[in-house]
């Protein structure tokens, strides 16, 4: 028969356990502390105590170690998630772990969930915002099963530890190996709305130390530098990466149409939704260029692979009467033809950073003609 004190003893020795931090896991913390106390949870496993419990146990010592104060050291690692991921908005951020639940205890690091093709991208956009990183690879064998998974460590005042997931698991719920149940993951309007609520005192505007999205011509270098990694078919792309092409497409538009900052604008950044999410790239791209696009660059980059299938016949008729009704029809086919003729193999090209000076320049000109 179960004995509910055997239980709360021990929740309490798996707590003390996790919270010095001899145990990292939960069901390993809790046989642990069973042995210890000579419970053979063999025969009757109801004697381990939830997860939860053990979670309760663990704030009653960070509470009786670490006094009031830990309350707002909650409240601050909250914010600095709520910092990157509003960074990495582009990557769909989840926030997991004692974070999102309430229970941390000294030294926890924030621990994110995001979604991207290209794990050095995710870091160079951090490294550009003044973050410390580093990436590694783990394999982790569960159930009989290797798997790899990908973590950037990110150094700041509260360490953050992302898990990279390729675009494709967005959608995949995340269950818990103990339990089996879903885990507790927070996406950014959530994260907001808990802050809100239990930390209403909480400065959320700047997120602390820094701007909560960089301003376009910072953001844009950030999302193409990912492309280099993005191998294309050779078949359709015989010039190579898909950084390559950006870069040679951009130049074509330039020579042909010098004064159009929009449509250059929108031949650099038609493809970075590949480096995010390859199987929906054009809405993946314009999540991530939400807020920095002009409506017509907006409409060239959301129909570059409509014209493509208009000028091979297969658009739907609808879409082919709205394309052919839009002010910006023949900059869109420009746009196709442009992007066909940018597969040349060993064309010469700028950088990512001349290209983006050059837009930056040309903007600056147009607004002030």
């Amino acid at each position: 028969m179960r004995d509910p004190k055997i239980r709360r003893h021990i929740a309490v020795m798996a707590a003390r356990l996790m919270y010095a931090r001899e145990e990292s896991e939960y069901f390993t913390a809790k046989r642990k502390a069973a042995a210890q106390l000579g419970a053979d949870f063999r025969y009757d496993p109801r004697v381990l105590p939830s997860n939860r419990e053990i979670r309760d146990e663990i704030q009653a010592l960070a509470l009786l170690h670490e006094g009031p104060g830990r309350a707002a050291d909650l409240a601050d690692m909250r914010v600095a998630a709520l910092r990157i991921m509003r960074l990495l908005a582009a990557y769909h951020p989840h926030l997991i772990g004692s974070v999102a639940t309430g229970h941390v205890r000294r030294g926890s690091d924030i621990d994110l969930h995001v979604f991207s093709a290209s794990p050095s991208g995710l870091a160079h956009l951090l490294e550009m915002q003044g973050f410390r990183c580093e990436i590694e690879h783990k394999r982790v064998i569960k159930h009989n099963q290797e798997r790899l998974f990908t973590h950037i460590h990110v150094a700041d005042r509260f360490n953050v530890e992302l898990t990279v997931y390729a675009p494709e698991l967005r959608s995949y719920v995340f269950r818990s190996s103990i339990t089996g149940g879903p885990i507790v993951r927070l996406t950014t309007a959530q994260l907001e709305q808990l802050v809100a609520q239990e930390h209403p005192d909480a400065e959320l505007c700047g997120c602390e130390d820094g701007p909560a999205r960089p301003d376009q011509y910072t953001l844009w270098p950030l999302l193409l530098g990912p492309l280099a990694e993005v191998r294309q078919s050779a078949k359709y792309h015989p010039e190579g990466d898909a950084l390559y092409h950006s870069l040679q497409t951009f130049e074509l538009a330039r020579e042909r149409f010098p004064y159009d900052v929009e449509l250059s604008t929108a031949s650099l950044l038609h493809d970075v939704g590949k480096a995010i999410e390859p199987r929906d790239h054009v809405t993946a791209g314009l999540e991530a260029l939400e807020g920095t696009l002009t409506e017509r660059e907006e409409f060239l980059i959301r129909h570059h692979m409509d014209a493509l299938a208009y000028r091979a016949g297969t658009l739907g008729a609808k879409m082919t009467r709205r394309l052919r009704a839009s002010e910006w029809f023949e900059d869109l086919l420009a746009l196709r033809a442009i992007d066909d003729a940018a597969r040349v193999r060993g064309a010469t090209v700028c950088t990512v950073e001349e290209a983006v000076e050059y837009l930056q320049e040309l903007g600056e000109e147009e607004r002030g003609a």
